[in-house]
């Protein structure tokens, strides 16, 4: 799907009203026939996709006679269907901080495991994401291994973001990068950090991340898995791992 489509997709209309709404911009003002043809749908469907597109107000009608015209609406018009999502996620996200507390309180230390998988992208990243939860103003993270893995999609511009939102945090990182991404890490990771890059021969799609009593290891493939471990005692020796490392890492 050519990105332009995908990206009225993902504001919320169906491959149908695509269709529809595109063949009505085509035509300007059109009976459902020719309107059906040019968007290659079905005649029995082209009504109940106008229907919704009227109501999201994206087309309208006219009467001529007793026939009924189709017209589109401006395509400025798409700009209001985003600050609507917008609108509804913004509530949908406080009900769901008055919830948390709740939600929290249904994890409770007798689930809690000490080890858990993680699989896919969002699975993998979230944890990363989960550092800027946890730790407060002028606290530090710890990387081992830090790269792009191996065409992993989004990986990179995760990591953009993911560095400027930690420095809007106050949040530190200590990093041991691989050697082949010096010279070409994004800028964003320069920001309130202190890198070092490892040796040529300790280049891994595995990355370990630790602080506070969370260590987790990362496998940065196309399908990334993640292992994360709450133990102090793992914190502490990878700690001691890294600091052997820092000295034999290069700036």
């Amino acid at each position: 799907m050519e990105p332009e489509l995908k990206l009225l997709e993902d504001i919320g209309l169906t491959k149908g009203e695509i269709k529809v709404y595109l063949a009505l911009l085509r035509l300007g003002v059109s009976k459902t026939g020719p309107l059906a043809v040019t968007a290659g749908v079905s005649s029995s469907k082209v009504y109940k996709i106008l229907d919704r597109l009227e109501k999201k107000g994206l087309a309208g009608h006219v009467m001529r006679g007793k026939i009924k015209f189709f017209t589109p609406m401006e395509s400025r018009r798409i700009l209001d269907l985003i600050d609507e999502r917008q609108n509804e996620l913004a509530a949908k996200k406080v009900l769901m901080e008055k919830m948390l507390p709740e939600l929290e309180t249904q994890w409770t230390g007798e689930h809690k495991t000490e080890a858990t998988v993680y699989d896919g992208f969002n699975a993998v990243t979230n944890l990363f994401k989960n550092i800027l939860d946890e730790l407060r103003v002028g606290e530090t993270y710890y990387v081992i291994g830090g790269g792009y893995g191996e065409g992993v999609p989004g990986l990179r511009k995760f990591f953009l973001t993911h560095h400027y939102r930690r420095k809007n945090h106050g949040i530190k990182v200590k990093m041991l990068a691989n050697y082949d991404v010096k010279g070409n890490l994004e800028e964003s990771t320069q920001l309130d950090s202190e890198i070092r890059f490892l040796p040529e021969y300790l280049i891994t799609n595995m990355e370990i991340v630790f602080y506070k009593d969370r260590v987790f290891i990362a496998i940065w493939t196309r399908e990334p898995k993640a292992f994360l471990l709450e133990s102090t005692e793992a914190v502490k020796s990878f700690r001691k791992y890294f600091e052997a490392l820092w000295k034999i890492a290069k700036p």
